[in-house]
């Protein structure tokens, strides 16, 4: 394409915009996000079943690190094709993956493999593809478009881990993979192909004509800052998204409070995400994020400091998911704004892939971490410090004084 659009101003953004929120929220809620937001859940049968430790499920846990070789492939292939078409046959590939996943995973090596082909393709089920349409369509209301289509992951997250516990303890952790397939398959997959309009799907969609992705972006200093916040708030948050049942029940808590602490904790995202959106739309953004990084922090030191009180562990939580829901919005709204949106899905995938440098260490440290010491005390320390770095660096991140409209 040689001719320059602008996205609709003002109100006018949401009268197709509604549905590109929706559809986006529906895809992104159901796909691989809802499965390693609830793997926790699933932690203790599968260890029970196999004969093995926390730490060994947390290493093969980890193998779904291949999202970061995926996310950059994945995210170009959105800037190239659009959204419906990656979305769609990347869910494809998530709902084959989980039922054979759950008919097929008998020993660790089995589960590494089939983590690792969700985590390559299962990041086109993510905000790396998902919110594309989003920040193509949106300028005046992007953060809050942004935070309404994370809001789906809330919601699921929410929903989802009392009904998913209630189907792990009547028959098991395989009917638990069948339940997020049949969720994906008969909700995400439909509402991405029929709700997204086939115009939000291709805008700013790079001609096939022209010359490989410039990836120049990857000496970007800006690009820099924010990889390394990324990576650091992985380190502080992921782990205890992976160990967040067995954490809480660590405190004296039963089973059925850590799905409870899960609920909690995508109550926090909502509100992250919610709010988050809502707020960079109105005040300075790298402020924005610097709050809503280093208190939700404090969640650590309420776990490091309370032991079998039900309320300071929910309330952990709900702050540290307050966390991880910013996090979305944050990192979403400042590739979009500060680079062009023709190169959305690249540079956002490249970012997202090299945030599973913090996520795989944190998933696999906190683990180990515990079968070392017996305890989570030391991962939580480490998880509030590296909170309070990620924090430092993106502040430091610059920022264009508007929001640049899309060119293509």
């Amino acid at each position: 394409m040689t001719q320059t659009e602008t996205a609709p101003d003002g109100a006018n953004e949401w009268e197709i915009g509604w549905r590109i929120v929706l559809g986006c929220a529906l895809a992104s809620g159901t796909g691989i996000v809802l499965l390693f937001f609830t793997f926790n859940l699933f932690v203790l049968p599968i260890v029970a079943e196999l004969g093995i430790t926390r730490g060994e499920l947390g290493t093969v846990q980890a193998m779904i690190v291949t999202a970061a070789l995926g996310a950059p492939v994945i995210g170009a292939a959105a800037d190239r094709f659009g959204f419906k078409p990656v979305y769609l046959a990347c869910a494809g590939i998530v709902v084959i993956g989980e039922v054979l996943l759950a008919a097929l995973g008998g020993t660790l090596v089995h589960l590494a493999i089939g983590i690792a082909i969700l985590g390559f393709f299962g990041i086109g089920s993510t905000a790396v593809v998902t919110t594309r349409p989003v920040n193509a369509h949106f300028s005046k209301y992007r953060g809050r478009a942004l935070g309404l289509v994370a809001v789906g992951v809330s919601i699921t997250t929410f929903i989802v881990p009392p009904i998913l516990q209630a189907v792990l303890d009547t028959y098991g952790w395989r009917e638990g993979y069948y339940l997020l397939a049949a969720l994906l398959l008969l909700v995400g997959m439909p509402a991405a192909a029929f709700l997204v309009p086939a115009s939000a799907s291709r805008a700013a969609v790079q001609s096939r004509d022209k010359s490989p992705t410039d990836w120049s972006f990857l000496k970007n200093r800006d690009f820099l800052l924010m990889a390394a916040a990324i990576i650091t708030m992985g380190i502080g948050t992921a782990g205890f998204v992976a160990q967040l049942s067995p954490m809480i029940q660590e405190e004296g808590l039963t089973a059925a409070t850590g799905a409870l602490a899960l609920s909690i904790f995508a109550i926090g995202q909502f509100l992250g995400r919610l709010g988050g959106g809502w707020l960079l739309d109105h005040f300075e953004p790298r402020l924005i994020a610097v709050v809503l990084t280093i208190i939700p922090g404090t969640g650590f030191l309420i776990l490091l400091l309370s032991d079998q009180m039900l309320f300071a562990a929910l309330l952990a939580a709900g702050m540290i998911g307050l966390q991880q829901g910013a996090e979305l919005d944050i990192f979403a709204y400042f590739v979009a704004r500060r680079f062009p949106v023709v190169q959305y899905g690249t540079i956002y995938g490249a970012l997202n892939g090299v945030s599973w440098i913090g996520n795989a260490t944190a998933i696999i440290g906190v683990a180990r971490l515990h079968d070392l010491t017996g305890t989570y005390d030391l991962a939580q320390a480490i998880g509030m410090i590296a909170l309070i770095l990620g924090a430092a660096l993106v502040w430091a991140v610059r920022l264009p004084a508007e929001v640049r409209h899309w060119q293509t």
